[in-house]
Order: C-alpha cells, then sequence, then structure tokens
C-alpha cells in the first residue's frame, strides 16, 4: 500500500493532466457530487443519465452543462467516472462500452474492486479501478453536494498493467476535489472494506431489528415497541445510520463481496461473545479494560 497523498491544495501530479471536458455515468451521490465540484473549478462536464426525468431534474440543478439519455453525450470526453451501482458496473450496457472514447482514461466509484477491476480492463485499455470513501445515506438525483470528498480517502486499486499516465490522471481527480490518495491491491481494498464499510451495515441493521425484536417480545403489559422508538437519541441514530440506509446498495455490497463480509462477521461474532462472556461471569474488570481499548483505537480508525 502505498502512503496516504496530501488533500488538495499540494497535488503530487499537477491538476493540468485533468483535462476536459469530463464525462459522468451516473449522477446519484457520487457522480452529481463530482459534478459540483468539477463545475466550480471550471472544469466541462457531461453526464450520462438512464431515466429522461432524472436528466430533467439534473439540468435543474445544474449539476452539467450537458445532460442526456444517450450515451453518444461522452464523445470527446477525456475523463469518464463510472459512478455506477455495483451490479451494472459487473453487467454494463454494450452501448455504453462502445460510445467510451478509445483514449479517454475511465475509472469507477464502486466499493469492491475485485470484480470490478476484473471486468473492466478487459473492456478498457485505460481503465483504472478507484473507490471515493465518501458517502452519506441519500441517494439519487437529489442527493449529490458540493465538497463530499474533502479529506476522505481515495483509494485507487491499480493491476499491473494499469497505465500510469491513466492513473496519475485519477490521482489528479482524486485531488482536485480535496480527497486523500492511496493505492493498494484490489484484494486487500475488498478486505478493509469488508471490515470498516460492508460490516457496519449489516452490523448496523442487526442493531435495529434487535431493537425491534427485543422490544416486540417484552410482556403485553409493557408498551415496550413504543417506548423505545421514543427513548431513542443520538447515540442509536449514529449507530444504525448505515443500517438505515439505501437496501439495494448493501445487498449489492455484500454480494459482490460475500467471502470478505462472510469473514468480517465472524470477527465481530467473535468479538460479541467475548464481551457476551465478560458480562455474564460479572467481569467488570475485564470489560472496563475492552472498553478502554476501544476508547484508544477509535481515534486510530477516525
Amino acid at each position: 500500500m502505498t502512503t496516504p497523498g496530501s488533500p488538495a491544495g499540494s497535488p503530487a501530479v499537477p491538476v493540468g493532466r485533468l483535462q476536459g471536458p469530463i464525462g459522468l455515468v451516473g449522477l446519484g451521490l457520487i457522480g452529481g457530487s463530482l459534478a459540483l465540484d468539477l463545475q466550480r473549478q471550471g472544469h466541462g462536464v457531461r453526464a450520462l443519465v438512464h431515466r429522461p426525468a432524472t436528466a430533467e431534474r439534473a439540468r435543474q440543478r445544474g449539476l452539467a452543462q450537458v445532460v442526456d439519455t444517450d450515451a453518444s453525450v461522452l464523445a470527446g470526453c477525456r475523463l469518464v467516472v463510472l459512478a455506477l451501482p455495483l451490479d451494472r458496473l459487473l453487467q454494463p450496457p454494450a452501448e455504453l462500452v462502445a460510445a467510451l472514447p478509445p483514449q479517454a482514461v475511465v475509472t469507477d466509484v464502486g466499493s469492491v474492486k475485485v470484480p470490478v477491476l476484473e471486468r473492466w480492463r478487459r473492456l478498457h485499455p485505460r481503465f483504472v479501478a478507484s473507490h471515493p470513501m465518501a458517502g452519506t445515506a441519500d441517494a439519487g438525483v437529489e442527493a449529490g453536494r458540493a465538497d463530499l470528498f474533502r479529506g476522505r480517502p481515495w483509494v485507487a486499486t491499480p493491476a499491473v498493467d494499469t497505465e500510469p499516465e491513466a492513473l496519475a490522471v485519477v490521482r489528479a481527480l482524486a485531488e482536485s476535489v480535496g480527497a486523500c490518495w492511496l493505492t493498494c491491491a484490489a484484494e486487500a481494498h475488498d478486505r478493509a472494506v469488508a471490515l470498516i464499510s460492508h460490516l457496519p451495515v449489516l452490523v448496523s441493521a442487526g442493531l435495529l431489528l434487535a431493537a425491534e425484536r427485543g422490544a416486540a417480545a417484552a410482556a403485553p403489559t409493557c408498551d415496550l415497541p413504543q417506548l423505545v422508538r421514543l427513548l431513542a437519541s443520538s447515540g442509536f441514530a449514529d449507530t444504525t445510520r448505515v443500517g438505515g440506509g439505501n437496501p439495494e446498495l448493501g445487498v449489492l455490497m455484500a454480494r459482490c463481496n460475500r467471502e470478505a463480509v462472510a469473514e468480517a462477521l465472524v470477527a465481530y461474532r467473535a468479538s460479541l461473545d467475548d464481551l457476551e462472556r465478560r458480562l455474564l461471569a460479572s467481569d467488570w474488570d475485564g470489560l472496563q479494560a475492552e472498553l478502554e481499548r476501544c476508547r484508544r483505537l477509535r481515534p486510530e480508525f477516525l
């Protein structure tokens, strides 16, 4: 893994490598946010979207200078960002692949890299697999917002045959929107995001389901289902945010990174089992020691 790069302001490659026009395929949270940041910097942005209604709303929001449902809108683009869901990345429409300019650098923003890299390195000679680690619970054409990527990691997972100049262009894109650049192997990326991105979605969902089922199992004389909803505050909101997000995205992440997510769940279950043993044994010193360890660990992850 490379040492993380700096945010925009001291880029390691000239931002001049980022030449327009820039094409965006998809204007959801990631694509729309990129579009806003790139236009603010003076870049020409062309966007391809799936539905006419999405195109109309994107025009109203000013997400790109040109928005169309016809893949020919990408003609002449020097860089194309595939801001698509994982299923469409892995099974891209033939008309999209055919419309990509041969000399353009093409990158993606998918949260799983091994299958995407294996698929796209055969489809386009200048493909670079990448993943900006930024997001919110919002989705769709209304979700894009400026400065989403500032200070956040943007990781690339180049293959041995990835063109260095193409990689430099994607780095320039990441650093131009304020992201912190790093690279690693695709396999390492997928194992890492399973632990710190995909696992939290399932853990968060499990917490929500436990609260619902635990309350429903209470004695009928106690209106616990209503009470837990009334008492839920910031702590519960923080720990369940990702579990209450887009369910399609959660399933796609789990499906496309199944083995690594399963390994992460085993590790999480072992941690829960250990905490449960300390609880049942009234091992309060041991429990405190573990919580103290967690307090020290958390800043390393944030």
